[in-house]
């Protein structure tokens, strides 16, 4: 599979730079973690000699106690790298919101600069936050980037950490979708992570203790 040898999504968050929002300490706070990717590689031979695109979108999402929901391997025909990375985010945000609560507190994974910072700008703008520079989404991405904003509005917190492609498990998903179109037929899961409170246990000195002590 393709996360095979790789770190878990919470652990990559918790290891990777949060562009313009201060990176907290409980990132065990985020409830579900999604990563996406999206790829474009120009096939020559199309008419008029233009390149015709052909690439796809990667999609993993999981709980913070990294427990899989969802995988997806889909290929796609984007214009460009920036169209496709646009896309994935659409695409996961919206499998996401199918799965998870409103109050969700999700962590976003993406190895695009841009996107990354475009992301947590929309979540300060969200908040009236005063620190206000303009987001510059490139021309063709309008339509996806208005629904990334909306998924964005609808989760109670967002935020997006800026990773690696080379441990993006996205990746492979979304540069080889032939390989991968298998994941696309797992069974839907709608997996609640654990209530951290449920795993507290006693100090020694009192779980040693007997009832009359």
């Amino acid at each position: 599979m393709a996360a095979y040898g790789r770190p878990s999504l919470r652990d990559l968050f918790d290891e990777s730079p949060t562009p313009h929002i201060a990176h907290p300490p409980r990132t065990h706070h985020r409830d579900f973690y999604l990563a996406t990717d999206g790829s474009y590689r120009g096939r020559s031979g199309a008419v008029g000699g233009e390149d015709d695109p052909d690439g796809g979108l990667g999609v993993v999402i999981e709980t913070r106690d990294g427990e899989r929901v969802a995988r997806l391997s889909v290929a796609d025909s984007a214009p460009d790298n920036n169209v496709a990375e646009y896309r994935a985010l659409h695409l996961g945000l919206d499998v996401l919101a199918a799965r998870a609560p409103d109050d969700a507190r999700i962590g976003v994974l993406i190895d695009h600069d841009d996107l990354a910072g475009n992301v947590n700008q929309a979540v300060l703008d969200s908040r009236g936050a005063d620190w206000n520079p303009a987001v510059s989404v490139p021309r063709a991405t309008t339509y996806h980037w208005r629904g990334i904003r909306a998924r964005i509005n609808g989760f109670d917190e967002i935020r997006a950490a800026r990773i690696s492609g080379d441990v993006n498990p996205a990746h492979p998903l979304a540069n080889a979708p032939d390989q991968y179109a298998h994941v696309n037929h797992e069974p839907d899961r709608c997996v609640i992570p654990k209530d951290p409170t449920e795993q507290q246990v006693p100090p020694p000195s009192r779980s040693d203790r007997g009832a009359s002590d």
